[in-house]
């Protein structure tokens, strides 16, 4: 090899030393040694001999390397090689370097169609649309050369807005290229990118001749923008006309299966999959993990995980969000650190189902390791995504100060970092921190409201009762036609539940479409809260009779209305159902929905024996179910034994300790209530101070208990004492039992009169019109005594009294109350 330099000048001769080890230089070099040939004609070459460049320029993964490969053609003579050149260009883009490849570009004093073509699609390989239309137009004024169908593909991806999509268009048509496929699915691409699917749909269908690619780019652009039925009517259309699924289509098709619920459809193109010999291919193995997963299908999932030769990080990352989505976060976990045994390296994906998993199992030591990761990575400022993510773990976490502190880090701030700040508010129980947020987002001009902010926002608004900024909402949803949108719509109808006006949320329901479970899940559990259980179980009826199928939330909001209504008998022939006729296993929720059906009733042994045989272990929930089950009826040794087993397992959570303290407070056990406030207050826990607020017109007033400060308390008080003496009239006993402290009966009696239902309910009289209907939302239990209060105060002022506590509603006339008195 030294014999060469012999032929090359001696002011070269240094730099050509350098450059001739090419070999040991290029990685991943072919297995054949690279050919120097003899070049036969005198003068060509300034060596005397030619490097084969297209190899080198082929191999070449470096940076650097690419650049002493230019620094060699300059040497030799062939930069201006059109051919090499524009190699050149492409290895750059490639490589990340586009401006080495424009310079490149620039230094070539002949460029031809190649040239051109190449350094429009090196802008749009590296995300530069404006340079590459800039490119595009700079060729047509100065080339003097003609586009090719090569030309537009990467023009028409180069396009920022509809309007430069469509001059392109007509330049096309122009030249007559809109019969050619590759143009063509450009097109189709293009028009899908905006959303203009009809004139998509027009440029597909007036095509001679289509390929499996154009066939593919139209299926994709109907799925991208949700519309699966289209899909679907194109993929058997295809099918039609002979034409055989490729790996492309059959990824493209399996996530219009998820979007549009039909497992079947997924099922039988796996069966394709497997009969044509598709399911070795990476890309279809990765979609089928998918759609299982969206199904929540995961043993059918990780079949497919298991049968998969070769697994790529998507593979991976796949089978990991199945199982993290699925609420699955300890298998999950386990899939990861199987992923690090076998040498994938985790990706920003990765990472994101981390966070998530971490978020579920409330590991918050892990989950700051995955902060500082993140953070040495600094992939918080790459990405608003996992920005995103963090924001959720913490919220999952219930560390919201954390995640309002990550969240004002976001360099940039999109829509889902908003909404995911907003539901972490609401699902941590801080209402009002999210409406607080959801008005901060609105004074961004920049950020668009979508369908998973009002999904966020509303059931902040039904958590504080806030009906007038929830119908505002609806009116604006009503103008962008997303009111009918099923995840929106369910929202609205459990805001018009929760917020006291049922039939708004029944004649809303009747509007929607109503093909899966989740509007009828809504609905019941609106009726249910509201005491309806009979119609609620009569809306079951409905729901199977439209070929509905029920699923585990059905049966939690069915199981919770026979409760609210005393309905046993039906309650226990929905939780056989559920296991016999639909295979669904009972979880927490279904056994807590039982042990209150059954508790609520006086069935206090039966709820202790289901306790007792629960295949699963009892969490907090299900005990403090039987402890409050106790409280009503009074059985001190029962409820003892249980509010044991709960400090167990949650001996965090103050209301356990009110729960057994009024229960020894209810029979006077004054000493067991002093034992369990001690016990409480040495564990540094605090009683949640009740509240209740009533809407008089567009202002929100709250009452604490004992309340002294309002402006109108001397007309409240004086109102209160006179309701008294009328209610005394009517017959009305104050209860003394529902006052927990040991004082004379003088005392209890202004104890009684100063709680907060009262007190808004007295306000509520003398701030609106005679006979006007009052809301009243409180966040404990309504007190019994106050219940029964509002009975005769809703008889006596001749008003509906709209009462919601932290379990159901009240509905107030006449003096009845739509419980029944058995709440």
């Amino acid at each position: 090899m030294l014999s060469v330099l012999k032929f090359v000048p001696i002011c070269k001769l240094n730099l050509v030393s350098r450059v001739l080890p090419l070999q040991r230089w290029v990685h991943h070099a072919p297995a054949t040694p690279l050919h120097f040939h003899k070049n036969s004609k005198v003068g060509t070459s300034t060596s005397g001999f030619d490097f084969d460049f297209d190899v080198l320029i082929r191999v070449c993964r470096d940076i650097n390397i690419a650049k002493r490969l230019h620094t060699l053609l300059v040497v030799l003579g062939k930069a201006q090689d059109v051919v090499l050149s524009t190699k050149l260009v492409n290895l750059y883009a490639s490589l990340g370097d586009i401006t080495f490849s424009r310079s490149t570009f620039n230094h070539l004093q002949k460029k031809n169609l190649f040239a051109w073509n190449s350094m429009v699609a090196a802008y749009v390989r590296s995300c530069r649309r404006h340079e590459a239309l800039s490119c595009f137009n700079e060729f047509l004024l100065v080339s003097g050369l003609r586009p090719d169908f090569y030309t537009f593909p990467p023009v028409l991806k180069a396009c920022v807005s509809l309007i430069d999509g469509k001059k392109i268009h007509c330049y096309v048509v122009k030249l007559g290229f809109e019969r050619d496929v590759f143009v063509a699915a450009s097109l189709i691409n293009l028009y899908s990118r905006f959303g203009a699917l009809d004139i998509a749909y027009e440029v597909f269908d007036e095509m001679p001749d289509r390929d499996v690619g154009t066939w593919n780019a139209m299926i994709s652009a109907f799925c991208q923008n949700g519309n699966a039925a289209e899909a679907l009517d194109v993929l058997n259309r295809m099918r039609s006309e002979g034409l055989k699924m490729d790996p492309v289509t059959v990824s493209s098709v399996l996530p219009v299966c998820a979007q549009s619920g039909d497992i079947f459809s997924g099922m039988l193109i796996h069966l394709y999959v497997i009969k044509h010999g598709l399911d070795m291919d990476v890309f279809v193995s990765n979609a089928l993990i998918n759609v299982y997963s969206k199904f929540g299908r995961l043993g059918d999932a990780q079949k497919v995980f298991d049968n998969m030769k070769i697994r790529d990080l998507v593979s991976w990352n796949s089978i990991i969000a199945a199982y993290e989505q699925n609420d699955d976060a300890a298998t999950a976990l386990r899939l990861f650190k199987e992923m690090q045994f076998v040498g994938i390296q985790p990706d920003l994906l990765t990472i994101v189902s981390l966070a998530s998993i971490f978020g579920q199992l409330s590991d918050r030591r892990i989950s700051s390791s995955i902060h500082g990761f993140i953070i040495r990575h600094e992939w918080l400022e790459k990405d608003v995504v996992i920005g995103n993510a963090l924001v959720n773990m913490y919220a999952k976490l219930g560390a919201m100060d954390c995640a309002r502190t990550v969240f004002e880090q976001l360099p940039v701030k999109d829509i889902i970092s908003w909404n995911t700040l907003i539901t972490g508010y609401t699902q941590n129980g801080l209402a009002s921190e999210a409406v607080d947020a959801f008005n901060m987002m609105e004074e961004c001009t920049k950020i668009i409201p979508n369908q998973g902010t009002w999904v966020s926002i509303l059931p902040a608004y039904s958590h504080v009762g806030a009906l007038q900024q929830g119908m505002k909402i609806h009116g604006r949803l009503i103008k962008n036609c997303l009111y009918k949108d099923i995840f929106v719509a369910t929202s609205l109808i459990d805001m018009y539940g929760k917020c006291g006006r049922l039939v708004d949320g029944i004649s809303l329901f009747n509007e929607i479409p109503r093909e899966t479970s989740v509007p009828w899940n809504a609905i019941i559990s609106s009726l249910g809260i509201h005491g309806d259980g009979e119609v609620a179980l009569q809306l079951f009826k409905d729901m199977l009779a439209e070929g509905v199928e029920p699923d585990h939330i059905t049966f939690v909001s069915l199981l919770s209305a026979c409760s609210h209504s005393g309905l046993v008998n039906e309650g226990e022939r929905c939780f056989d159902l559920m296991q016999k006729e639909y295979g669904i296993k009972p979880n927490l929720r279904h056994y807590g929905c039982m042990v209150d059906l059954l508790g609520r009733a006086g069935y206090l042994e039966k709820a202790y024996n289901l306790v007792s045989n629960m295949p699963i272990q009892p969490d907090a929930s299900i005990w403090g179910a039987l402890l409050s089950a106790c409280r009503i009826h009074g059985n001190v040794d029962l409820g003892t034994f249980a509010s044991s087993r709960l400090l167990e397992v949650d001996s965090e959570n103050v209301g356990y300790y009110v729960l057994l303290s009024n229960m020894y407070a209810n029979i006077g056990k004054w000493e067991g209530v002093t034992k369990v406030r001690s016990l409480a207050r040495d564990r540094g826990l605090r009683k949640t101070p009740g509240w209740s607020s009533v809407v008089v017109g567009n202002i929100v007033e709250v009452f604490y208990t004992g309340n002294q400060t309002h402006p109108k308390c001397t007309e409240i008080y004086e109102e209160l004492r006179v309701l008294t003496a009328k209610m005394k009239n009517l017959g009305y006993v104050p209860d003394y039992s529902f006052v927990l402290q040991d004082v004379e009966d003088d005392e209890k009696e202004q104890i009684l009169m100063s709680h907060s239902e009262r007190l808004a309910m007295a306000f509520g009289i003398i701030s609106t019109s005679p006979r006007s209907p009052i809301r009243i939302f409180k966040n404990l239990r309504v007190c019994g005594d106050c219940h029964n209060a509002a009975k005769f105060i809703s008889r006596i002022t001749e008003r509906d009294i709209i009462m919601r506590d932290s379990n159901r509603f009240h509905h107030f006339k006449c003096g009845i109350c739509s419980c029944g008195d058995y709440w």
